[in-house]
Parts: structure tokens; sequence; C-alpha cells
């Protein structure tokens, strides 16, 4: 019998007594012990009840069992799907309505209030960071060899709910496929082998922490220091000993403001990798005048996985996301024809990372995925002449003021430069005149700066239609768990400005 996604990650390391997983605790755990784990736990889904193609959703701890009940879920021939940990009731109703899953497995302490919401109508079980859940507990007898359940390809292995920034969230379909594809080309391309040791200090509910940090990682048979959180004194403890990290910018601007980061410190370090929210230029800068490191950037997206990447070797070019992985397309299209070079342009990937659908949601599927396999991000981008991608924004972002399209990520870029600002964020409002109105929220790293300061640096070096017609000063800029900015909120927060 053949499952795709088991038989490459989980089942070659059945006599592997090598450490996978170094928890907080110190515990190591064998890639042979986690493979028993994942078919004790794989024991207790089916006695709940969950057959192939079923949905189990996951709202839990990091624990390395959480870790082995996602192996447990492909291993069963079910359907992973991990929740972010910070969802309100309100939008878990929303997400166990919509996927209809068999088994809900939740932190202990939230298992009254997830019942309430499952109604009895589905099984829920627990996992606590002491091992006393009932997922845990159950799967403690049960025995350590499981007949694996033939999956296939193109069979689903997961069911991520995107971020729902606009509308409803949509659960993106991923299959077998999907998601081996997609940790064959990074394994190969970041040269991931049994001689790293991955320090994970990300959440396991989102893509860059499960599939691409844990899917690269048990494919390569490398060392995991997973951490329940990032924590700046236990990153900076684990360096030394460790050869790679993947984080998002927040982690990197964290550790420039540590002053024991230095060369010396990372002098083990073999690949830093950034993800999930663009990384300014000045942290790449700042980093590789510390460390001697040039941070990796790379883009992806829950329906795709990831797209691109820059070089392991060659020219990481901050501000750019690098080329098309290996056996995947890119286009940058106007209305699905391609752009010429350097022309900005809708991002469209085509390739085996690519998703199959939107669950429940056949119109959106057949709005954003085309008959030729290609899917439309929503992102807005250049190619250059020699293939390398860079980010402009978002095509919900783009703001439309008196007729001209003005794209925020180049008047942030300038905005950025100015001595005194840390970070921008530049988004539209209605105005009754021009459609919309441009707007800045700026946190400074000099208190005394003034906006008139600001405006007086910016207004020469950008077209009179992309000057903001009000620079907003803030603490911090509104962002979700995996750091990206979140302009809507800030639309909403500023909606009712109006400046001609």
């Amino acid at each position: 019998m053949t499952n795709t996604l088991y038989d490459a990650l989980i089942k070659p390391n059945a006599a592997n007594d090598a450490v996978f997983l170094t928890l907080d605790d110190g515990t190591h755990v064998s890639y042979a012990s986690f493979v028993s784990r994942v078919a004790q736990l794989a024991h207790v889904l089916t006695n709940a009840g969950v057959k192939p193609g079923d949905r189990v959703v996951v709202q839990a701890p990091k624990l390395m069992d959480t870790i082995a009940l996602y192996g447990a879920t492909v291993q069963t021939g079910a359907v992973y799907l991990p929740l972010n940990t910070a969802y309100t009731q309100s939008e878990l109703s929303y997400f166990i309505a919509d996927a209809t899953p068999t088994l809900v497995v939740c932190d202990a302490k939230n298992e009254a209030a997830m019942s309430e919401i499952c109604g009895g109508d589905v099984r829920v079980m627990t996992l606590a960071t002491d091992g006393t859940g009932s997922l845990s507990t159950q799967a403690d007898t049960c025995d350590t060899h499981f007949a694996t359940v033939a999956r296939g390809p193109d069979d689903l292995a997961a069911l991520l709910y995107t971020s729902g920034t606009t509308g409803r969230s949509k659960g993106a379909m991923l299959s077998h496929k999907n998601l081996l594809s997609n940790a064959e080309s990074l394994t190969d391309l970041w040269q991931i082998s049994s001689a790293d040791r991955l320090i994970h200090a990300l959440p396991i509910f989102h893509t860059h922490g499960l599939f691409v940090a844990m899917n690269t990682a048990l494919l390569a048979g490398a060392q995991v220091r997973f951490m329940a959180a990032f924590d700046i004194d236990t990153v900076v403890s684990e360096l030394p000993a460790s050869t790679l990290l993947m984080g998002v910018p927040t982690f990197y601007t964290r550790l420039l403001g540590d002053a024991r980061l230095n060369s010396e410190l990372v002098g083990n370090m073999r690949l830093f990798v950034s993800g999930s929210a663009p990384l300014l230029a000045e942290t790449h800068t700042e980093f590789e005048g510390r460390t001697g490191h040039r941070i990796l950037e790379r883009y992806g997206m829950t329906e795709t996985n990831m797209i691109t990447s820059n070089p392991y070797v060659g020219e990481r070019l901050a501000g750019t996301v690098g080329y098309a992985l290996p056996g995947t397309e890119v286009e940058i299209t106007d209305n699905g024809k391609p752009v010429a070079p350097g022309e900005i342009g809708m991002i469209e990937v085509r390739g085996d990372n690519v998703f199959q659908g939107y669950w429940n949601m056949p119109e959106k599927t057949a709005e954003e995925l085309r008959d030729t396999g290609f899917f439309i991000t929503g992102d807005l981008g250049v190619k250059s002449e020699d293939g390398r991608i860079s980010i402009v924004g978002r095509q919900k972002d783009l703001i439309i003021s008196g007729g001209y399209n003005i794209y925020p990520k180049e008047i942030e870029d300038v905005i950025n430069d100015v001595a005194g600002v840390l970070e921008s964020a530049v988004f539209g409002v209605a105005h009754p005149d021009f459609g919309e109105s441009v707007l800045a929220a700026v946190v400074l790293d000099d208190p005394t700066l003034s906006t008139d300061a600001i405006a007086a640096e910016v207004e020469p070096n950008l077209a009179r239609f992309k000057h903001p017609r009000q620079y907003i000063i803030t603490d911090a800029l509104p962002r979700n768990t995996m750091g990206k900015v979140q302009k809507n909120i800030l639309r909403e927060q500023h909606g009712a400005v109006v400046s001609g």
C-alpha cells in the first residue's frame, strides 16, 4: 500500500535512531520513536471514527504530539486542518461548520468551549502541555505499528484556511503531491540534510512552520530544536549549536535588537530564511553587517506553499523574492496575458505545488484557478529580464486615485528611507472626488521627527499623485500572527479620514 506523503516523510525514518526533536525541557525524541508515536496516534484516530478523507481539526499547543498528530492524520488517509490558536469561538464555529470534521483536537483548557461549539455532533479530544490530554493518554496504550492507509498524489492531505482579511475565510485544499513536491524542491534548493539542526520557533498552524519547516526536516532527516514559541534568550543560546533558522521578519529585528548577536555567535549557522511578510532592506543590510550572513527571502502563500526563493548559491537581493522554484512557473500578467519584463502585473503560478481549489467554494475556485492550471495569486509583482521576482503589493491594496494606479510599496520604500522612520504602511481610503486618497501610517525611530519633515523628504522623490495626503504616527502597525501588516485594519480605523 502506498501513501504518497507518509512514504516520503515518515516511513523512511522508522529505523532511524538519530535525534529528530529536541524539546524545551531538554527531551530528545528520535526519529524512530516519533514514527512509533505517529502510529499510536493513528490508532486513536481510527478508534475515534476517523476515515480516509475525513477532516481532523487541530487547534492545539505546539507539542511533539501535535506534530505526530499531523503524521498520524496523513497515515490514516485523513485531512489535517490546523487552526490558529488565537481564533475566537465565533471564528471556530465557522471553520467547524464549513469543514464538517469527524474529530476536533484542542488544548485541554479549551475543551468545554470547544465541546459547546461542536454541540455533540463532533468528537472532541484534547492535547495538554503536561501530556494529560485525552488524545495523548489514549495513544500511550496503543500499538506502535499501524497499517498505513493507501493515498495517492492527488488525494487531499491538508485543508488550510486563508486569513480572511476580505470576505469569508477560504479553505485551500492541498494534496499529497502539493506538499511533497514543495518539500522536495526546497530541501534540494536550500541543501537541507541530516547534518542540519533547525531552530524551529514558528507556529505550526501555518504553511511556514508546518510544511516548509517540518516537511523539509522530515524529508532530509534533519534535527529540529522545537520551541514552543520564539524566545530571544533561547534562540541566542541555540544559535552556536544550530545550522538553520526559518523565521519571519520580526525574528530578525528582535535578534538585531540584542547586543549578543555577532558573527561569532552564528559561526556554525549555514542559512537564515525569512518569509510570511516582507523583510525591510535595512534589516537585510544590518543583519549582514552584524553576522556576515545575508538572509534568504522567499515567497509563498497558503494556496501554493512556496513559489519563489532567492538563491542559496548566488546573489540574494533585498526587496526581491528570487526565482521560481524548480518545477514551478511564474508569470506576471495583465488580464491573463504576460507583460514585458519590468512591467507591473498580476503574479500567476502553475506547478505541482498549486492547490486543488477552495473547499465548498466552486465559484471562488473558478475565479482564481484558471483552466490552464495557473493560480491568480492576488499579488502584484515585477519580473526582471533574468526572471527574478519582486513583490509590489496585493491587488486589494492597490490604490486608484484620480484614475492613476498607485502601488503602496513604492511609496513605503521612499518613506522608509527617511532617517528616523522605522517602518510604514501606505493604504487608500475613500475620497469623494479622487475615488481614493493616499494615507501613510508611520512608526518612528526618532520621536522628534515631524510629519512635515517626512513629507518634505518624500515629496521630491514621488509624482504628486503618489504623495500621502496624511501621515499618521503610530506606535506599531497592526499585524497578524505571521507578521503581515493588516492594512484592512488601517483602512477601517482611518476610513473616515478624507483629505484633498
